[in-house]
């Protein structure tokens, strides 16, 4: 396995033109990444109280579906991930550290 990536001995499925149980679970959770993209959408315009309430329930749902998926993938070996590079972790940091010195009240805004 590459040094570089986290990932799980990967589950065999068959080889054939018709879909597999990864096909499938790969569907599903592309399916779910759209729909709490879309939610997402919904929740920041929505004006009506219910009905914005009703679906964050919806939304709320469907991410824990989304991750239940994702968990399911990541355990069989159908989904990887990259290791973070430290070096490159501390750049990116200090990159937005330093937009937070361009904001009004210098990040100082949390405390």
């Amino acid at each position: 396995m590459n040094q570089k990536q986290v990932q799980n001995p990967e589950t065999q499925v068959p080889k054939t033109p018709q879909m597999n149980e990864r096909d499938f679970l790969n569907d599903m959770l592309t399916t779910e990444k759209y729909m709490t993209s879309a939610y997402s959408v919904y929740l920041h315009e929505a004006s009506n109280q219910p009905l914005y309430q009703e679906m964050m329930n919806i939304f709320t749902e469907t991410q824990n579906c989304q991750r239940e998926l994702y968990n399911l993938m990541f355990k069989k070996g159908w989904y990887k991930l990259e290791v973070a590079d430290p070096q490159k972790l501390q750049q990116m940091y200090q990159q937005f550290q330093g937009y937070t010195n361009q904001l009004p009240y210098q990040g100082n805004v949390m405390q």
